[in-house]
C-alpha cells in the first residue's frame, strides 16, 4: 500500500473533496484537502505534499494562479498536479499558462484518477533519479538494480575513465561532458547489441552496467575498443602522435598527462563472496585499482570463487 504518499486536493465542492478523500484513503494514500485556495500556499510551504490535486472546475482563476506559483517556486516546481475539469473544458484550456502534469475529467472516473497518480509518481521518480548529462538512471535505479542481480549468473560492471580531472581541467568542462555523454552512449549500445542489460550513471565519470556473466568480458573488450577509437578524435595529431599533454597537478607543477581511458571492474553477482551490497562496490573499486595500473584501457573480472 502506499500509505506514505501524501496527496493533497484543493476544491471548494465538499462533496468532491469528501468522495476523492474516501477513495484516496481506500487505496492506502494519506488525503487531505483544502477548501480556500489561498490557504494553499501556506500549507505547502509549511508541508508539502508529495502531489497535489486541484479542482479547476470552480476558479479556475485562482487555480491557475496556484499553479503557476507553486511551477515558479524552484523547491515545488517538481510536485506533480493533476487537475481536475469539466467535460469539454481541456480543449479550450491554455496550457502554457497553466503547467499541469496531468488531468482528468469531473465527474472523476476514480480508476482512471489513480492510474494517473501512480503514473505521476513513476514519472517523478525516474526523472530524479535519472542523470541530467546522461539521461541514464541514477543512484537509487542501481542500486536496486545490483540487489536484484545478487545470486544471478549475471556481472556488474563499474567503468569510469582515467585521467579525466586534468582533461575537465586543461579542456574545459563542455569537453569534459562532451566525454561523459560519448561514454555513456558507447556502454549503453555495447549492452544494448550484446543481449541487453542494465546501465547506470552513478555520477561523474562513474558508471554501471549489468550483463549476463558469460558476455561480460566480451561487452566489455567492445566499451573499450569503441572509447579507445573515439576519444583519439579530442585531440590533435601532435598530441595523439606524443601520446600525453601537459597539465598542472595539485602542486601546481606542470606534468604529462596521458590521454583518455577506460578503467572496467567486473563482479560476477553469482559468486559466493558477494553477500551483501556494499561487497559489490568493495570489490569493484579493489578491480578497477588493478585495471588503473595498465597505461591503457583495461577491464578486470574477479574470478576468485572464495
Amino acid at each position: 500500500m502506499p500509505n506514505s504518499v501524501r496527496i493533497a486536493l484543493v476544491t471548494s465542492d465538499r462533496s468532491l473533496a469528501s468522495n476523492v478523500l474516501l477513495r484516496l484513503h481506500s487505496k492506502g494514500y494519506q488525503g487531505s484537502s483544502l477548501a480556500c485556495f489561498d490557504s494553499v500556499l501556506g500549507v505547502f510551504y509549511s508541508d508539502p505534499p508529495d502531489l497535489l490535486i486541484i479542482d479547476l472546475s470552480t476558479d479556475r482563476d485562482c487555480a491557475v494562479k496556484v499553479v503557476t506559483t507553486l511551477r515558479r517556486d524552484s523547491f515545488f516546481s517538481a510536485i506533480p498536479i493533476i487537475g481536475l475539469m469539466g467535460a469539454g473544458e481541456s480543449g479550450s484550456f491554455d496550457w502554457e499558462c497553466c503547467p499541469l502534469d496531468d488531468f482528468t475529467i469531473l465527474p472523476p472516473n476514480f480508476n482512471e484518477l489513480f492510474c494517473r497518480i501512480s503514473l505521476s509518481l513513476a514519472r517523478l521518480k525516474r526523472v530524479f533519479d535519472n542523470n541530467p548529462l546522461t539521461r541514464l538512471p541514477g543512484n537509487t535505479s542501481i542500486q536496486r538494480a545490483i540487489q536484484d542481480a545478487m545470486g544471478l549468473p549475471l556481472a556488474v560492471c563499474y567503468v569510469d575513465i582515467n585521467h579525466f580531472k586534468p582533461y575537465n581541467d586543461v579542456f574545459g568542462f563542455s569537453h569534459g561532458d562532451e566525454v561523459i555523454r560519448m561514454l555513456a552512449r558507447i556502454m549503453f549500445n555495447a549492452v544494448h547489441d550484446a543481449d541487453g542489460g542494465f546501465c547506470g550513471h552513478i555520477g561523474g565519470d562513474d558508471f554501471v552496467c549489468i550483463i549476463p556473466v558469460v558476455l561480460a568480458e566480451m561487452v566489455c573488450q567492445t566499451i573499450i575498443g569503441h572509447f579507445d577509437q573515439i576519444v583519439l578524435d579530442l585531440f590533435d595529431e601532435q598530441t595523439k602522435g606524443l601520446g600525453y599533454y601537459l597539465g598542472t597537478n595539485r602542486k601546481g607543477e606542470e606534468e604529462k598527462i596521458p590521454l583518455l581511458s577506460v578503467s572496467i571492474g567486473i563482479v560476477p553477482m553469482d559468486s559466493p563472496r558477494i553477500t551483501h551490497f556494499a561487497r559489490v562496490a568493495e570489490l569493484a573499486a579493489e578491480l578497477k585499482k588493478r585495471a588503473k595500473q595498465s597505461e591503457k584501457s583495461c577491464c578486470v573480472i574477479d574470478k576468485r570463487r572464495q
